[in-house]
């Protein structure tokens, strides 16, 4: 996908809560919006190189939103509404091993006590649950997730879970939201809970899918599959 808005290279100041950063643009220092809840703490460093991107609304508090930072010469999009826009390209231009027969592709759909991410379905009406992830940890080739504990992603996956004894198909697919990745492993140091719940779903029949993607400062897109260590 093409990042439509305009887009504008800054520095990095300090993130002094999840939603807010400071950046030196031109010169001066702003505020900017942080799309993504995550810690990004070896991301978002003093003095790197971010990607901004403008904001269209005249009623926003601010202008830019910071979707991206290079670590070193590697470029890494943090916006967490990237995913599931990057994955349903995907998914209707059939690039996901696995799930290329499903035609229809309906987003935010409920099941149980849990909304996933993508609700498909092909011509015979089978059903297929899928919950994505983004991933934006990364040490030397190795990409994991969380960077943060999730009940949320916990919870998540035992509704995967059951919607697979219940007779659909389900997965959970890990986005890394760079390039350039040799393998994808649940964080346990992080959350130990959500990779036992990862395991588990895996023992029970639940896709477990790890991608990366191409990306620029403005564009996005899924490319190739990665190695899950479990």
């Amino acid at each position: 996908m093409i990042i439509k808005e305009k887009v504008v290279k800054a520095e990095f100041i300090k993130r002094p809560n999840r939603f807010q950063a400071y950046i030196k643009l031109n010169g001066e220092e702003s505020m900017v919006h942080v799309p993504n809840t995550g810690r990004c703490r070896e991301i978002l460093i003093e003095g790197c190189t971010v990607i901004l991107r403008e904001g269209n609304n005249d009623k926003r508090k601010t202008k830019y939103d910071l979707i991206a930072a290079y670590k070193g010469n590697k470029l890494i999009n943090i916006d967490s509404q990237i995913p599931n826009r990057v994955v349903e390209e995907a998914l209707l231009n059939k690039k996901i091993l696995g799930l290329t027969k499903y035609d229809i592709v309906m987003r935010e759909k409920t099941f149980g006590n849990s909304r996933f991410d993508f609700k498909l379905m092909d011509s015979k009406e089978q059903t297929y649950y899928l919950e994505v992830k983004g991933v934006t940890l990364e040490n030397e080739g190795e990409a994991k997730f969380p960077d943060a504990p999730t009940e949320r992603g916990t919870k998540h996956l035992n509704e995967l879970i059951e919607a697979k004894k219940s007779g659909y198909g389900a997965g959970v697919l890990f986005l890394m939201q760079m390039d350039n990745i040799n393998e994808f492993t649940p964080y346990d140091d992080m959350d130990k809970n959500f990779g036992e719940a990862l395991r588990r779903a895996y023992r029970s029949g639940v896709d477990v899918m790890a991608y990366e993607c191409s990306l620029g400062e403005d564009y996005i897109t899924l490319s190739k599959s990665v190695k899950v260590k479990l």
